[in-house]
């Protein structure tokens, strides 16, 4: 077992593409330029999300190496097998921390402090999106493939990239902080059930092949 995370954690992180660090680095800079001092709470949702969609991705590698023959002649159960993909992305939340924590801090330096609530709310932002975005997509991957996964998790982007919009034309981001810290006594507990009940779906999916 913990062979298997370990292995899902090396997947996770070789298949880190280097153009989407680029990517990822520009719109940064971008965010933390246009956004103000929200800039780094801005730059922690869409490093969340890579985190999250990276998670999905690292199934392709298994394609190519044709890992799932392997896979299924390991004596582990189901459950086993698809718990381990689970934790390895329990794991990869300490990336989605620190990338949050940096992007902070960067904002911080630059606009001269941040408050304590944007604080929060990007911390629990870096944990919560990439759970939120592989409690939806890993079951698709292992009922229907990672196509339609992917494609779900292009269709999640829409309205992150709707409410940030909305606020930003409308209330402002301070309104759009104070909207999202409302809600997060109920995304918290939705977060953790819907992870919880999405691996027991996966491995399901993943028995459904064997």
């Amino acid at each position: 077992m913990r062979g298997l995370i370990y292995k899902e954690f090396s997947v996770f992180y070789k298949c880190i593409d280097r153009k989407l660090i680029f990517i990822v680095i520009g719109f940064t800079a971008l965010l933390i330029c246009t956004a103000g001092s929200y800039g780094g709470l801005m730059a922690s949702i869409l490093f969340a999300m890579t985190i999250g969609m990276q998670n999905v991705m690292s199934f392709t590698s298994d394609e190519k190496a044709n890992w799932k023959k392997y896979q299924m002649a390991m004596p582990l159960s189901n459950f086993a097998v698809v718990a381990g993909k689970y934790i390895s992305v329990i794991c990869t939340l300490g990336i989605s921390l620190l990338g949050s924590l940096a992007f902070m801090a960067l904002a911080g330096m630059v606009y001269g402090g941040v408050g304590a609530g944007v604080w929060k709310l990007a911390f629990f932002a870096a944990v919560l999106i990439p759970l939120l975005w592989t409690g939806i997509c890993l079951p698709l991957t292992y009922w229907f493939g990672v196509q339609p996964a992917q494609a779900m998790g292009m269709l999640i982007i829409v309205p992150v990239t709707y409410l940030i919009k909305y606020f930003e034309d409308g209330s402002g981001l301070g309104e759009m902080t104070v909207f999202l810290s409302s809600h997060l006594a109920l995304a918290i507990p939705v977060t953790l059930v819907l992870f919880a009940l999405s691996m027991a779906v996966s491995a399901a999916g993943y028995g459904r092949k064997r």
